[in-house]
């Protein structure tokens, strides 16, 4: 079970704070978060500001472009609607590169997001591949990862993702899956407010236990599938290419919405109904968790907002509350269970992820096998 929290402190320089049970304080209440971002992140985003990363862009692009000659796409990139991957595809397209875009439809899309894909898609004259789950199956597997009572009940649609696009990545010969994940806007997630959407073991596992329906056409990703299967024998590479520029939240936004045609949908990641909701209301109501918390922590540390700033933000509501009422009855109806099933569901004691069976040693494997990809990666050109 997760453990409750006991006294309360808040971080001086953000405003992460013992929501996240494995925290800690410096004597002067600096938190782990801030610590480690000195410690491993703020050289990396002040090279990209410098420009002193632009040759290392510059080479990953030209090896991307390489790899691709003579096929119809170079690298693949998995597309939400959303602020990053919106502003990592406009990037790539301006760099030259040739990306086939994916999307994994769970059912569960806004439809501002559904409108800043067909928009980008058309200004940009770029191919889309959308693999659109069959509900039942998705329906019974959302439905089980409430039942289980755990933090990261996004895990269906975010495994979904990695799996349609490296699945799309062998299909079409390409070496490259380009990730929006960025260092200026995500560099803190607390381990303890979710868990790795990768670990297929876990995610099967729950689905056994509180789930209906075998998941026979529902995308499942192993980890040893992807590190092994596509990305050494295969020879394909995840590259989060917005770590190697100059990447500033808000104006990626205002970029976006003047060359793509791009609507904003309000909080981070609220591209996906479902997610709106997760964050907005799941996480803070069972667990305390408030992932606003993290992503504007980021951005202070990253010197895009100040801390003022981000505390005046956290004391307004996740989400307008007629908005969130209607997002309850609407996710309730599209599960097939009532409000009132929903909110039983709800009211269950907190479990931890570790509670159900995980790859608990894949953080070991994980590090053997990006040795083995830097030992075979000459083997594979």
């Amino acid at each position: 079970m997760l453990d409750a929290i006991v006294e309360y402190r808040m971080c001086t320089r953000t405003v992460m704070d013992t929501t996240d049970p494995e925290i800690w304080f410096d004597e002067d209440g600096v938190s782990s978060h801030a610590l480690r971002f000195d410690r491993d992140v703020a050289g990396i985003l002040a090279s990209n500001e410098s420009g002193a990363s632009r040759p290392a862009l510059e080479r990953i692009v030209a090896e991307i472009k390489e790899a691709g000659r003579g096929k119809p796409y170079d690298c693949v990139i998995g597309v939400s609607g959303g602020v990053d991957s919106s502003y990592l595809v406009l990037q790539a397209v301006r760099l030259g590169l040739r990306p086939l875009l994916v999307h994994f439809d769970s059912g569960w899309n806004s439809e501002l997001a559904v409108g800043n894909i067909a928009n980008m898609v058309e200004r940009l004259g770029l191919d889309l591949y959308t693999d659109v789950v069959d509900w039942r199956e998705m329906k019974d597997l959302q439905l089980s990862f409430f039942k289980a009572s755990v933090p990261n009940c996004d895990i269906p649609t975010d495994h979904a993702f990695a799996a349609v696009a490296f699945g799309q990545a062998r299909k079409y010969g390409i070496k490259y899956v380009l990730s929006g994940h960025n260092l200026a806007s995500e560099s803190i997630l607390p381990t303890a407010w979710g868990h790795d959407a990768g670990d297929a073991r876990h995610l099967k596992a729950i689905q056994r236990r509180f789930g209906t329906r075998r998941l026979k056409s529902y995308p499942v990703l192993s980890h040893y599938r992807r590190y092994i299967w596509f990305e050494i024998l295969n020879g394909i590479k995840s590259v989060a290419l917005l770590n190697l520029m100059p990447y500033d939240y808000r104006e990626a936004k205002i970029e976006i919405a003047k060359e793509l045609g791009w609507r904003d949908y309000g909080g981070k990641h609220h591209e996906s109904v479902f997610t709106r909701y997760f964050q907005g209301y799941y996480l803070p109501t069972k667990f305390g968790f408030d992932k606003r918390k993290a992503h504007l922590s980021s951005l202070i540390l990253a010197g895009q907002t100040t801390r003022e700033e981000a505390l005046a933000e956290l004391r307004l509501p996740p989400y307008d509350e007629s908005l969130r009422q209607q997002d309850h009855e609407f996710i309730a109806k599209k599960l097939g269970i009532s409000t009132a099933e929903l909110e039983e569901i709800f009211r269950r004691p907190p479990v931890a992820h570790t509670d159900y069976p995980t790859e608990k040693l894949w953080p070991y494997v994980d590090k053997a096998l990006q040795f083995v990809a830097r030992a075979t990666k000459p083997l594979r050109r």
